[in-house]
């Protein structure tokens, strides 16, 4: 019977509570005080999550520090490569303007390789017989006269440059016309010039450019500026050096110029 009207009041309350607002005061009393029960109960999880963050694991720390250093790796890759890119474009832009200041037929080529004896100077081109490369044509970059091949594959071919120790071009002062020798010195940065006398017009400052005579390389174009001139008295020629125009050691993509018809 006791458990008959427990069960009604129960009931009676339920209804009451839910369907009328006579307890509307009790409702929000008894959110009131359960807030501080729920406030306790979240106490665990939420020292767990604080502990969590505060004392995370070594290895956890090394991994994530191990990720940072990659990504930071990677970002500093991409920097690279479009600052690269950008250079490139610039070379190439140069390039292409040297390109249309010539009178002859010009191929651009791209340096594939370098050989690994310092004491030798010579590289490999993307270009060949296919091509129409021939053996002796001129080889520029946008500042100047590189080099000249010397051996033409299918595909590819190697270039003896100006600064090779075996390599002498003839030149003239581009001021005077004075014809002088500019030979490697199997140095990127100088070239000698031989057997000038101490009388000869030639001061520091001076162009040189190729003469054409040899019929080897076309007239004219840039191969160094005069950086040294010294007049020993006891001596019968001067001590003269240059230093070549094109960027030996730095330049990727150059021109191949035909001086020659096609059919030949």
């Amino acid at each position: 019977m006791r458990i008959t009207v427990l069960v009604l009041v129960s009931v009676t309350i339920s209804l009451a509570y839910a369907l009328t607002d006579w307890l509307s005061p009790l409702k929000k009393r008894a959110i009131e005080i359960a807030e501080p029960f729920y406030r306790i109960s979240d106490i665990p999880d939420s020292i767990s999550g604080w502990l969590d963050d505060r004392f995370m694991s070594g290895e956890s720390l090394a991994q994530e520090n191990k990720a940072l250093r990659t990504e930071v790796l990677v970002l500093k890759r991409e920097l690279l490569l479009n600052a690269s890119l950008a250079a490139e474009n610039i070379r190439l832009r140069r390039l292409l303007n040297s390109a249309n200041t010539l009178d002859d037929r010009v191929l651009i080529a791209e340096l594939i390789g370098v050989s690994p004896d310092p004491s030798v100077h010579q590289v490999i081109v993307n270009r060949g017989s296919e091509d129409g490369v021939y053996k002796g044509q001129a080889l520029l970059d946008a500042q100047g006269l590189m080099g000249q091949v010397v051996e033409v594959g299918k595909t590819s071919s190697k270039v003896l440059l100006i600064t090779d120790i075996m390599h002498e071009l003839p030149v003239q002062i581009n001021r005077n016309g004075v014809r002088l020798i500019a030979a490697g010195m199997g140095d990127l940065y100088r070239l000698r010039l031989p057997h000038v006398a101490n009388t000869m017009d030639v001061v520091v400052g001076d162009m040189l450019v190729s003469s054409g005579l040899g019929q080897r390389f076309p007239v004219g174009y840039p191969v160094a500026e005069v950086t040294q001139v010294t007049v020993d008295p006891a001596k019968r020629f001067a001590t003269v050096t240059a230093r070549p125009m094109a960027e030996m050691n730095r330049s990727r993509h150059v021109l191949l110029v035909f001086d020659r018809p096609p059919s030949s």
